[in-house]
């Protein structure tokens, strides 16, 4: 009985992003990315189908394109960066029909959750330095307050400073490595 070959992939992060939306003031939306970040997938078939998926972010690294806002994401009122230096997720890639599914574990500020995103497979191509590459859509929506990111203030009409859903979304670009 043949065993399944593992083929690596890393995150080519000159050609990926990891971004968020969160409601500011009920009324807009504010958008801010992670500018440091890696990653691995190691898959057993050509389709990334049970796919073992890891993920690391800096966050240190956030941007919102606003520097005061930046700071004080930084701080204990939100991610504590100083003692929570990463968010880190694990998880497994699934393919369901011709749909795909991220499952795993998320964690930030020391707490670990379970999440599940939508995945667009965008398929396998070679650059044209003869590198074999992967790209991937990642959807999804968590509650900040599960993960301890309780902060807060209320406007003179009763609504929230901060939206409490966080939309997540990140294109992957894999480069294979092995």
């Amino acid at each position: 009985m043949a065993t399944a070959t593992q083929t690596k992939w890393a995150i080519d992060t000159t050609h990926s992003e990891v971004q968020f939306k969160v409601k500011h003031l009920v009324i807009s939306t504010v958008t801010g990315s992670f500018k440091k970040f890696s990653g691995e997938v190691v898959s057993e078939s050509d389709d990334f189908n049970n796919a073992a998926v890891t993920l690391s972010i800096d966050v240190d690294s956030i941007d919102t394109n606003q520097a005061d806002r930046d700071g004080h994401l930084k701080s204990d009122d939100f991610f504590s960066a100083a003692q929570h230096a990463t968010i880190s997720f694990s998880g497994v890639l699934d393919k369901i029909g011709s749909d795909y599914k991220l499952n795993g574990e998320l964690t930030i500020r020391g707490v670990s959750k379970a999440v599940s995103l939508d995945v667009d497979f965008g398929g396998v191509a070679k650059d044209p330095w003869g590198n074999v590459k992967a790209g991937f859509e990642l959807n999804g929506k968590v509650n900040r307050k599960d993960f301890g990111l309780t902060w807060n203030a209320l406007t003179e009409a009763g609504g929230m400073v901060v939206g409490e859903d966080v939309k997540l979304h990140m294109n992957i670009e894999l480069t294979k490595v092995a």
